[in-house]
């Protein structure tokens, strides 16, 4: 009957999840610190930047996830998701700096099972 895919609720996912939500979700606090500067301290300097991160998630739910782990991180957003790559603007070269060092990525991976 195909009732449940391979999109479907990603099942093996359910027992790593309590080590990622709480990391992303420190990860976000942070991110709206450093916004929240930006705002309050025009005279810092924005940066705005557009590139690609390399992406390196099995799946589509594992690359969906990832592009929205980066869209909830105040001060980037994701724009397009390509097999292997998502196409991210950041509101700082910092922050786009920290997507492109990979530890965001990594433990998306982890989460969908891989590493």
């Amino acid at each position: 009957m195909d009732v449940v895919d391979r999109e479907g609720h990603p099942i093996g996912w359910s027992w790593r999840a309590p080590f990622y939500f709480p990391w992303l979700f420190w990860q976000s606090l942070l991110s709206n610190i450093a916004v929240a500067r930006l705002i309050l301290a025009p005279s810092l300097p924005i940066s705005p930047t557009a590139g690609t991160v390399p992406a390196t998630q099995t799946t589509d739910v594992g690359l969906v996830a990832f592009a929205n782990s980066i869209t909830l991180t105040p001060g980037t957003v994701s724009l397009a998701i390509h097999p292997g790559r998502i196409h991210v603007h950041a509101l700082t070269r910092a922050g786009f700096d920290d997507l492109m060092g990979g530890e965001m990525d990594r433990r998306v991976s982890r989460l969908e099972g891989r590493r």
